[in-house]
């Protein structure tokens, strides 16, 4: 009987693990069938991303579907920032040179309209830097145009 109750706790974490592994799960199927509308999508805990043609679409990945949604035009931004710890990371020089670590990582975009920044958060600062860096050259083109 003592082993017994030595061996609950065990099974509660399993029976949570498996839980947590069908909601990440559930997630990512969600994701993958709402990526499928884009040319390039990003898939995370903290947000998931997708661009069509001029079209960013953005949003918080839940086992129900993406919800906060928001989606705006590349030729409505004006410029693309990098923060790492609320400190911008200039792409064009500091590429080589990124924090290895952040707490907080977001890919910035400032309006034209002069409305409140957007900004997409990202777990990782190399594929927030990657992110930036092409987009950044979409815009480019935008303008170019």
């Amino acid at each position: 009987m003592e082993r017994g109750l030595l061996w609950l706790p065990l099974l509660g974490a399993f029976i949570w693990l498996a839980w947590a592994g069908k909601n990440e799960y559930d997630k990512l199927e969600i994701y993958r069938v709402w990526a499928e509308k884009f040319d390039r999508a990003k898939y995370d805990i903290y947000a998931v991303v997708g661009q069509k043609d001029n079209q960013i679409t953005w949003g918080k990945p839940s086992k129900k579907g993406i919800v906060d949604e928001l989606t705006f035009l590349l030729e409505n931004v004006e410029q693309i920032n990098l923060l790492a710890d609320n400190k911008i990371i200039d792409l064009t020089t500091d590429s080589e040179n990124l924090p290895h670590k952040s707490k907080s990582i977001y890919l910035e975009f400032v309006l034209r309209d002069n409305s409140q920044p957007v900004h997409i958060p990202f777990t990782e600062v190399l594929m927030a830097s990657q992110w930036g860096i092409f987009l950044r050259s979409q815009l480019v083109q935008n303008h170019l145009k």
